[in-house]
Parts: C-alpha cells; structure tokens; sequence
C-alpha cells in the first residue's frame, strides 16, 4: 500500500527521530504554558506575576531570534538542537524539585522562564536549517506540514490537557517534572539521529560563502533587515505581526487564565480546555487552508485571517460561560494557523533561497519583539481598566492595523503582479529557478 503524501517524511530514519524530538519539545513546552501559571497560582502570585514570567521569557527569545539564524548557517544544526534541549530539561528540572519541596520562588520561575526564552530563541532556525539536510526537497512540505497540524495539537491541546491532570492530581510541581522529562526524550531523539553525512553542509550555505567568504554574524542580520526593508510585502506584513503580537498576545497568555477564574469560576481543567479548543482550532485551520487552492489575493487572505482572527477575544471580557470561550479560542487558532500555512508557502515560494534563513529568523525576531512589553504590560493592564476593555482592544485594533498595512504596502497589487496560485507538484523546480530573477520583483515580499 503506497503511503500517503503527509506521512512519506517518516520512512526516512532520520527525520523520525528528529519528528519524535520535535513532539516531546511540543509536549513540554505545552505542558510548561499550564504548570507555569497554576504554579505562579500556587505561591500566591497573581496577573501581574505572570506577566512578569512570561515577559522574561519574551525578552529572552528576543535576545537571541536574530542571530539564531545566523548560527544556524554557522554551527552543527543538530548541535544546537541538542544543547537548547538539555538546557530546558536541566533548567525546568531544577524548579520542579524546588516546587516539590516547598521553596519555589517567583524569581526561580522567571529565570527559568527567560533562560527557557534564550535557548527558544536558537531553536527554530536550527531546526529549520536542518530540516532540508535530512529530507529531499519533495518531501519538505509535507514534513513542514506535520508540523502544522503537531504544533497546536500537542503544544495548545495534548501538552495542557496532560499538564491539567496532572495538576489535579497530584501539583504544579509533578506537572513541572514531566516538562523536565519530555526534555530528556527529546535529547535522546537527537543522539539517535543519524547524522547527516554528504547534506551536514547545505548547499545554500556552500554558495553563499564565496560571495560573503568573511561575512559576520552582524553582517548577516545587517543583510536580511536590507532585505526586509526593500522588500514591501515582506516589510508590511512584519510590521503588521509585530503590532499584532502586541496587541493581542499579552491578553490571551496572560489574561484569559484570569477570566477564565474570576469571570467564569474555572481552573486549570478549564483552562487546558481553552488552549486545546485554540491547538484543534488550529490544526483544523491549518488542514483547511491546505487542502485549498492558495488564494489568488494570498497576501490580502493572509493578514484578514490575522486580523480578523482576532476578533473572538472580545468574547474573554464580556462571558462567564466557559463553552463561548472555548469556542473563541477555537476561531482564533482556526484564522490564525490558516493565516500561516499561507505564510509559511509565500516565504519559501517568494524569498531567494540563499536568504530564507534569515528571513526566517527575522520572522521569528520580528513577531518577538514586541512581546515582553505586551506580556509586561498586560496584567497591569487587566488589573487597571478591566478585561472588558483590553480584551475589546485586543479584538478590533488588529482589523484597523490588517487594514492599513495591506493598503500601505500595495499587498493587492503587489499579489497580482506575482501570482503564486498557477502551479502545483510540478512547479517546484520552477520557483526554484525564479526567486533569484525577482529580487526586484520580490520587494514586494
């Protein structure tokens, strides 16, 4: 019996173990989202305490997302994988056993939380980087794929759902031990992969030297931000993320633990409902839009999705019903993920393939930064004028934001001058031979 096109990936040995370390860092990290805030619950913390542990997470990424690229083209792939996954194994172990002998601390939790934020900020375009070096390019999409319908299944969805009884049963700290655990498989994943021989070096990498034979890291981030600026479809819709992840994502890391609490009575239990109902949201989003056609106004689709997903928040402010908050979450990971798979398609259609490294890890970095000040700024916030009124703002401003950027960076021209809805499976080699004519012409992405 052939194997379907989504699951080809996995008859190579190597990407198996790299897909079983990538399910146990999306376990955890799911698990670690819940654990945190019950066991910020559980010192006696509250909104403005969570914030502060997620925003020292948020600094930490922002720390490093920018040159991770950069050492991703330098280093052994593989090599960072590993050492960002013991870190987190060590780090959050050390706070488990803190937690289950009574001496836990807020400051442990928000060291951890940033130290966890340094190493994340690596991850991504590591495992981006290796990605290709393990799998031929006809396989990438449905391995880039998996990992669409995995993230917000295990991360929003199996990762709280797990982190919620264990905390039921037992405490934050058991939940804290697990997060420690799934670590460790991850590092054992890694070990076990086969390392890749002929494709350790990738060929992009090899090309790229002699053109920039003594480029710094500096030098690569100062290349990509050139990039990014003459490229408006590219600038406009970061921009826009940007503003987006200010706008919203304090709010709903931050605050929905709270409304869901204080407005509807619910715990832990409800709020692993509320991040599954975003994860199975997601992964439904991300099937939908990739069973479909790409829109021929594909930048326009994008960012409406974006903004328009945003909107259910404003069901967090004025419910006490805990179903109608699930249901918004669901929207929101459906529009947001939706958005996505887009997006992840017009990066690798539309970026050279020399600067999709770094373009990918602008993209990380951009989306980052302004994070921790919307983490920081969110409890205060909720605690200052209400969750009503932040979640509203977090809601609508995006439609406003959506709106501007696609009209000030002529996403509407822009998508109809480079149309990416013609081809399919046989066009891979196509675009391949086309990103490096329309460097100019991609300074619309």
């Amino acid at each position: 019996m052939q194997i379907p096109r989504a699951l080809r990936p996995l008859s190579t040995p190597a990407y198996r173990w790299l897909a079983g370390a990538l399910v146990s860092s999306l376990v955890g990290s799911g698990v670690w989202m819940v654990a945190l805030v019950w066991q910020i619950v559980a010192i006696g913390g509250g909104a403005a305490d969570l914030s502060l542990a997620a925003g020292a997470s948020a600094v930490g990424l922002l720390v490093t997302s920018l040159l991770g690229g950069a050492l991703a083209d330098r280093m052994s792939q593989r090599r960072i994988l590993l050492v960002v996954e013991a870190t987190r194994a060590f780090t959050i172990g050390i706070v488990a056993l803190l937690s289950l002998s009574g001496s836990l601390q807020l400051w442990h939790l928000a060291t951890v939380a940033f130290i966890g934020g340094v190493v994340g900020g690596l991850y991504y375009p590591a495992y981006s980087a290796l990605l290709p070096t393990v799998l031929p390019e006809d396989q990438l999409l449905a391995a880039n794929g998996f990992e669409g319908m995995t993230r917000p299944v295990l991360m929003q969805a199996g990762g709280p759902a797990l982190a919620s009884a264990l905390i039921a049963i037992t405490s934050p700290g058991a939940a804290l031990v697990v997060t420690a655990l799934t670590g460790v498989v991850a590092v054992l994943c890694i070990l076990r992969m086969p390392k890749p021989a002929a494709r350790e070096s990738v060929p992009e990498q090899e090309e790229s030297a002699p053109v920039n034979p003594a480029l710094s890291l500096l030098g690569d981030v100062q290349e990509g931000f050139r990039y990014m600026v003459r490229t408006p479809w590219l600038l406009g819709t970061l921009v826009f993320a940007s503003l987006l992840i200010f706008v919203m994502m304090g709010p709903f890391e931050v605050l929905v633990p709270f409304a869901i609490k204080d407005n509807a009575g619910g715990g832990p239990q409800q709020h692993a409902f509320v991040l599954a109902a975003f994860g199975i949201g997601g992964a439904v989003g991300s099937m939908v839009v990739a069973s479909l056609k790409l829109p021929k106004r594909y930048l326009t689709v994008m960012n409406l999705l974006w903004a328009g997903g945003c909107v259910p928040l404003v069901v967090f402010g004025v419910t006490d019903q805990v179903w109608l908050m699930v249901l918004a979450a669901f929207l929101v990971g459906a529009a947001f993920n939706g958005g996505v798979v887009i997006w992840g398609t017009l990066l690798q259609r539309r970026v050279p393939s020399h600067m999709l490294g770094r373009v990918s890890s602008l993209d990380f970095f951009v989306s980052c930064a302004f994070m921790p000040i919307s983490m920081a700024l969110a409890g205060p916030a909720g605690e200052a004028v209400g969750l009503p009124v932040v979640f509203a703002v977090a809601g609508l401003a995006p439609l406003l934001i959506g709106a501007v950027a696609i009209i000030a960076a002529r996403m509407r021209t822009d998508e109809l001058a480079n149309p990416l809805d013609a081809e399919t499976e046989q066009a891979d080699a196509e675009p391949e031979s086309v990103p490096p004519v329309p460097v100019l012409v991609e300074t619309a992405a």
